[in-house]
This record gives structure tokens, sequence and C-alpha cells, in this order.
């Protein structure tokens, strides 16, 4: 079993905090140690109260995977670099007068990679988003020498976005990769014709990409990766 992993994903608003969460929540019912972190994250508001901006988070659904309350200990732990603007970090930080810290981001990752159990690291937007003006999410997972799960929606053009950002991931030497088709939110697209079949879709993704995709349906309510399906087959990474 891989007990050090990176949760990455085609784009955002995919679903690698519903995967993240899936998998810390469903590995401490097993009886494994878990740490959990998202170091970047943006579009968070800025209002002095940090339990109240956090609150309905990517983080805050970590946390509560991890059965910890919100807290400004808890979440500096989870989620230690925050950005007001919903945008790739390099221009969240830009507005900010800010610039990240890259060797931070490692530093930060590396200390939590020591933990004795399963860490998992959620990543920000897609596996080619910008940090600063010279390093990519694929830099980072490079960096860290980590297996990677890549996030893939249900929607048209998924098949596409998928073989691309697993050939590009290919291309940069990650091979220790695992996809998740993480069921899209609405029934429809924009042209309000039907998405595609979901499992005739992760067939298409595992004839191109020689992967076979790990289906995680779309679960509605409060909660949801309380009452996923048992997704722990990601951790034996192809």
């Amino acid at each position: 079993m891989n007990n050090k992993l990176f949760i990455t994903s085609t784009g955002t608003e995919i679903g690698k905090t519903m995967v993240t969460a899936t998998l810390a929540y469903q590995l401490r019912a097993a009886g494994h140690r878990v740490k959990a972190i998202k170091p970047i994250i943006s579009g968070i508001p800025s209002n002095g109260d940090i339990v109240e901006d956090m609150a309905g988070t990517d983080t805050a659904a970590i946390l509560d995977s991890l059965d910890q309350s919100l807290s400004s200990d808890t979440v500096n732990a989870v989620s230690p670099l925050r950005y007001t603007a919903p945008l790739a970090p390099a221009m969240a930080a830009k507005l900010e007068g800010k610039k990240l810290d890259y060797n931070e981001v490692i530093h930060i990752c590396h200390r939590a990679l020591k933990y004795d159990g399963v860490t998992l690291i959620e990543g920000v937007g897609g596996s080619f988003v910008p940090l600063t003006e010279d390093k990519l999410v694929v830099d980072w997972i490079k960096e860290l020498e980590l297996a990677s799960i890549v996030v893939a929606g249900s929607y048209l053009g998924t098949i596409s976005h998928t073989i691309a950002t697993i050939e590009a991931m290919r291309n940069r030497s990650l091979s220790k990769i695992s996809i998740i088709i993480s069921e899209s939110a609405s029934n429809y697209n924009s042209n309000g014709n039907g998405h595609p079949d979901i499992e005739e879709t992760a067939k298409q993704i595992q004839y191109h990409t020689n992967i076979k995709p790990v289906i995680l349906p779309r679960i509605t309510g409060d909660r949801p990766w309380r009452s996923a399906p048992n997704i722990l087959s990601l951790l034996s990474i192809q």
C-alpha cells in the first residue's frame, strides 16, 4: 500500500477534496493513522474570524474527515497558505502583493511526510496550474517524488482532458498514477444534453491511458465523504 500520496486533478472544482476526505475517513475507519493537508487554498475571505472564513471550505471538509474541529490551529496545520482571490496561486498571490514561496510549500510537505502513518497531500487546481512564475503543480508532485491520484470529472470532454493530463504528467517522468472519475455535479452539460455514460467514459480513459479508473458516484447531502463507496483500492497505485 502506498501510504504517501498526492491528490491532483484535471482542473478545478472536479472533486479533489471529496477524494481526499473520503480516503482520510475510510482509512481512519480501517484503523490507520492519517494526516491530510491542503497547503495552498485560494478563494478564502479574510474577515478577521478564521473559523467563520473557513466554514464550508475544502479545508473544513478535510478537517471533518479527520474528526477535527475548525480552529486557528487546525486550519493553519492543514492549509497554512491562504489567498482571497479564487485564482491560481501565482495570480492570487500577486493580487495581494505577495509571491508564493515555493520552498516553503516543499518544506511544509516534507514535514507532513515524516508523519508515522498515511499522509495525503492535496494540490490546488489541476496538475498544470502555476504556483509561481516558473513552478507548476506537476513540479511540486515531482519534487516530492510521490505517487499521485488524478481526479477527473464525468462531463463531456473529460476523456480528452484526462488523457492530455496523464500524457503530460508522464512526459514529466511521473509514472505512479491512479485515476478516479468523480461524477460531475449536473446530469446535463451546457447544451442541455446528458453527460456521457460514466462506465463507457471510464473504459475509454483506460484504453487510452492503460490505467483503470475508479468511479466515485455523485453523493449529495451533508458530509458525503462519510457515505461514499470504498475507494481504498486507489492506494495500490498502478
